[in-house]
């Protein structure tokens, strides 16, 4: 440290100031750097650690559902000789449609098993012996006497569709009890069967189109997810064509029109309440209006997709009000200086700006939906549909109600369908999210 003097020199003072690196290079602030720089490491680490345990989950979610439901593109078949006896078919010698209906196909099954195993005479044994195939290979005969009666009196190689614990035990889901000799409900004379049948090259496997293609059914082996596709595609169409307009022309009012008073204030409030209320009450809502007070289809798509537009009205009108949000006040501004009117610079230039945020929002709110059981159990949407609905007013069911009842079956069959099913939705789900990824990054505008 300087001082000056009575005769205005400088001198040197005994006891310099320390300077600011001196400071900052103590012992003690070293040790406060090193216990930063520790503390920026830990933190880094669990939030490593909270990504890897969170993609760790999900690969074994994923795995889990793909090892056990990629089998279901598969389905054991049994190729019979089936000699398509006129006696059976038509005994009257006229084969018409309600002869056909109602001839005894089992008949010509149980006479191709037996010639396989002409040795099986008992009653008890016939019947275990027809059990190896489905309950559904007499529908695939009838179809194909109705496709072409020139059949009948002919014979032909058929792939008769296997039964559900044939079918499982072929895959390798079933293994055989050492005590009891069983696999499964196949029992051991049943599996010596198999293994000859198998030996002889009749048990096989081919691509099971009907998963695809049919609807729900009570075996497993003959069970369909394209039901539940059809019944989804018209409960999102009626939701999508009640939420949007109605979406979007509420969060067009709130964010561009209306004033802001105590009543708008409590509108908003209100609407950020109801995304975050539980879908079952919706549920409880579209029971007590649509159905009971309205009276409209119990079960049907129109119904459920008006129940999952209420559901999805609030995130698309904060997705909407998001995107209006967005658009830069100078654009406002331009086109009222230019003579437009309000409602022009809204609807000719902001909301024009505006719409691929709300897409992206409303796609994903339709995959929300998409993925919602709550609130159509509450409906009746639970219900056991076979049929696949030609029109949104039949009754019908959707893919996660679909999944629900199988997981709820105790057949070994149910589970790889069931897999499968979530695989099927998540498909969609993937679409939907690429689809509103894909228009976000094609629309979106830099400001």
């Amino acid at each position: 440290m300087t001082e000056i003097t009575a005769s205005g020199g400088v001198s040197a003072s005994a006891e310099p100031m320390p300077s600011r690196t001196n400071v900052h290079t103590t012992e003690a602030a070293k040790a406060r750097l090193r216990a930063r720089y520790a503390a920026e490491r830990r933190f880094k680490f669990y939030g490593i650690a909270a990504i890897a345990v969170a993609i760790g989950s999900l690969v074994l979610l994923l795995s889990s559902i793909i090892s056990t439901g990629y089998t279901a593109v598969q389905q054991t078949s049994l190729r019979l000789e089936v000699f398509f006896d006129p006696q059976v078919i038509a005994p009257q010698g006229q084969p018409d449609r309600d002869a056909i209906d109602r001839a005894d196909y089992n008949a010509l099954i149980r006479g191709s098993l037996q010639a396989k195993f002409p040795d099986v005479t008992d009653r008890v044994g016939v019947r275990l012996l027809t059990g190896l195939v489905s309950t559904g290979a007499q529908y695939q005969l009838r179809d194909m006497v109705r496709a072409d009666p020139g059949l009948i009196g002919q014979r032909r190689t058929v792939s008769l569709i296997a039964g559900s614990d044939v079918d499982m035990f072929h895959k390798g889901y079933l293994e055989i009890d050492p005590a009891t000799k069983q696999a499964g409900k196949l029992n051991e004379r049943q599996l010596g069967w198999l293994a000859k049948l198998a030996a002889d090259k009749v048990l096989h496997s081919e691509f099971n189109s009907r998963f695809f293609s049919s609807a729900d059914s009570r075996e497993p082996e003959l069970v369909g997810v394209w039901g539940g596709v059809v019944g989804s595609f018209y409960t999102l169409i009626i939701c999508l064509l009640i939420a949007f307009p109605v979406g979007v022309a509420a969060a067009v009012y709130l964010e561009e029109f209306a004033p802001k008073n105590r009543f708008t204030e409590i509108i908003e409030v209100n609407i950020n309440n109801l995304a975050a209320v539980p879908s079952i009450v919706y549920g409880l809502l579209g029971l007590a209006v649509f159905l009971n007070a309205f009276g409209m289809p119990r079960s049907a798509p129109l119904v459920g997709g008006a129940v999952l537009s209420l559901m999805s009205l609030p995130i698309i009108i904060i997705a909407a009000r998001a995107a209006l949000k967005s658009v830069p006040p100078s654009i406002r501004e331009a086109a009222l200086g230019l003579g437009a009117s309000k409602s022009q610079a809204v609807f000719h230039h902001v909301l024009p700006l505006a719409m691929p945020g709300i897409l992206t929002g409303t796609i994903l709110s339709m995959a929300h939906a998409l993925g919602e059981t709550a609130p159509l159990l509450m409906i009746g949407m639970v219900a056991f549909i076979v049929d696949i609905p030609a029109s949104p007013t039949q009754a019908a069911t959707v893919l996660p109600v679909q999944i629900f009842m199988w997981a709820d079956s105790p057949e070994r069959g149910f589970v790889e369908k069931t897999s499968a099913a979530i695989l099927v939705l998540l498909v969609f789900l993937l679409a939907m999210n690429a689809i509103a990824i894909f228009l976000r990054k094609k629309f979106e505008r830099k400001w």
